[in-house]
């Protein structure tokens, strides 16, 4: 069964579209998520009408003011951890489609790199499309917010994930 991340880069031979359709799933379905919460729907009007009772079911009543802030920074975790999540999907995706690259922390830093690169760019396209509804608003802070959380949950995989020494991988046959 294969690994969430896998642990060296592919080679020539598994290239299937059915691999890479694996592979780029988890993203594409994270584009979706951010795709449906980016309308009116989710609006900082709309969500606080279902998020503040369950609040107040745990925590209890809440002043407006209270909740005001509260709910901000809901929403700005919302953006941390939901952009992070589509960074570590990104992640996967690229660790399954680049190629060999010279060394294994290569490659793995460049797939971290376009990871980064496209939350970044999903989180501006975001922005910009929020930019045009009446109940939203597009801040190029949420981007770097939203980046930050892909950039922070990928280093998180590699604190984690890729810690040590990688294996060495066989020299590419121009190499030799």
């Amino acid at each position: 069964m294969p690994r969430f991340f896998p642990d060296a880069p592919r080679t020539a031979d598994a290239s299937s579209w059915r691999r890479r359709l694996v592979a780029w799933l988890p993203a594409l379905v994270g584009i979706v998520v951010i795709c449906i919460e980016s309308t009116g729907t989710f609006s900082a009007a709309n969500t606080s009408s279902w998020l503040r009772p369950i609040f107040e079911r745990i925590f209890g009543p809440f002043q407006n003011a209270n909740w005001e802030v509260l709910h901000h920074y809901i929403r700005k975790t919302g953006h941390f951890l939901g952009y992070g999540s589509l960074g570590l999907a990104f992640l996967r995706a690229w660790l399954y489609t680049l190629e060999r690259h010279r060394s294994v922390q290569g490659w793995r830093l460049r797939a971290t790199a376009f990871a980064v690169a496209s939350t970044a760019l999903i989180a501006a396209g975001d922005e910009f499309h929020q930019s045009f509804l009446q109940s939203r608003t597009g801040v190029p802070s949420d981007v770097v917010l939203d980046t930050c959380g892909a950039f922070a949950l990928c280093l998180l995989v590699w604190l984690v994930r890729f810690r040590g020494a990688p294996q060495p991988i066989e020299p590419l046959p121009s190499d030799a």
